[in-house]
């Protein structure tokens, strides 16, 4: 039995690695690829009877887990100069004024239809409003560079927006002067550990000179996340900070006690962990999808009761999007279609407490919200004639 299931998941894996390899070139998102496969397997094990033990309290771990390398990926393929300032402020502004003004029409539209209070109706709605960057940043690398970069600081963004107003709102009974103002606290303190962290794992991952080495530093980097969960602090950021300092070495150089650290012999070992993080990002966000997409019901997915919920949504989505690239000056193709839901979305939904949970939202809404914004983004890609540049 254990021989069959490390073949079953070398299989599976080797697959997922086939279609990202292929991504970019017939355009399908491989996360509905994964889905499709996870949901094939399920019916596979139905058919033949074979009986599996329950995964699903993996999936959480999974998602976190796969959040802290996706991010952390993406930050380190950031550049941070002068010349960058006007793209971030873009994407800034990108990330979060269309999540705001969604959360807000979408909890009015629950409030409305099913009359549920407003902090519990803005709660269910964030999960929503969040763009992947799961999803996202492996499914644009075919565009051109400018455009690739917005997409992967907006998407970031989003998931470290999204993150903090979510805990925000969950873990606060009332919203008031002085639940702003811990909030303001939380957001110092975690900027501060992040210069003290950054600073620390930076000089390990130059001494260290064992032939292990970025395996530690990637542990330490979770640890660090978790314990921050632990405090209620927002330890997407530190990862952002992280991922940014020390992809942007060279930047660094103008100040003389970056000297300490020896750049250029840093920049050699930053190298080789990104090619790691790529990698171990890769492996957790296809078995997060590979194992979601096992966990889907049929029903769930054909739910009727639902349907029209999630169209709203997405039509909802992405007019708000048409609008933000039209008033940023920004191209509408190929842009407007990516704004997936995915791997975020999944982890906050899991994350809501019981008590403030509401009829509307449930797994048969989340999982056609992500599959429609999938395939718009599919159909959005393929129909792309841009050129990479």
């Amino acid at each position: 039995m254990t021989v069959t299931i490390i073949i079953t998941f070398c299989i599976l894996l080797l697959i997922a690695y086939v279609f990202d390899l292929t991504s970019s070139k017939t355009k399908i998102p491989s996360v509905i690829l994964l889905l499709v496969l996870g949901w094939a397997v399920r019916q596979l094990t139905l058919l033949l009877n074979i009986h599996l033990p329950d995964f699903s309290p993996i999936l959480p771990v999974l998602g976190t887990v796969g959040l802290i390398l996706i991010v952390l990926e993406g930050s380190l393929e950031l550049e941070l100069n002068k010349s960058k300032f006007g793209l971030i402020k873009k994407s800034f502004l990108g990330a979060s004024i269309p999540m705001i003004t969604l959360a807000f029409l979408l909890a009015f539209a629950f409030r409305y239809f099913g009359h549920f209070g407003l902090k519990d109706s803005l709660t269910n709605a964030i999960p929503f409003c969040i763009i992947s960057s799961a999803i996202a940043i492996p499914s644009v690398r075919n565009l051109s560079s400018q455009n690739k970069e917005f997409v992967i600081y907006e998407s970031s963004l989003s998931d470290i927006l999204g993150v903090l107003i979510f805990n925000f709102l969950a873990l606060n009974s009332t919203i008031d002067g002085h639940s702003i103002g811990h909030f303001a606290l939380q957001l110092l303190i975690i900027t501060i550990v992040s210069f003290i962290a950054t600073i620390g794992l930076s000089f390990l991952l130059n001494k260290i000179d064992h032939h292990i080495k970025f395996v530690p530093i990637i542990l330490l980097v979770l640890l660090i996340y978790a314990v921050s969960k632990i405090y209620h602090l927002p330890g997407l950021i530190f990862i952002l900070i992280f991922g940014l300092a020390i992809g942007n070495l060279d930047e660094l150089k103008r100040f003389k006690w970056i000297e300490k650290f020896n750049p250029n012999e840093l920049n050699k070992e930053v190298g080789k962990f990104k090619e790691l993080t790529i990698e171990g990002a890769f492996l957790v966000r296809a078995l997060f999808f590979l194992l979601f997409g096992y966990l889907i019901e049929t029903t769930e997915v054909l739910n009727t009761d639902t349907f029209l919920w999630a169209l709203g949504i997405v039509i909802s989505i992405f007019i708000l999007r048409a609008v933000q690239l039209k008033l940023l000056k920004l191209p509408l193709q190929p842009l407007l279609f990516v704004a997936p839901r995915g791997l975020i979305t999944i982890l906050l939904f899991l994350s809501i407490d019981p008590t403030q949970t509401i009829s509307f939202v449930n797994k048969s809404l989340i999982i056609q919200v992500i599959i429609l914004t999938a395939l718009v983004m599919m159909i959005g890609l393929m129909t792309n004639k841009s050129q990479r540049q």
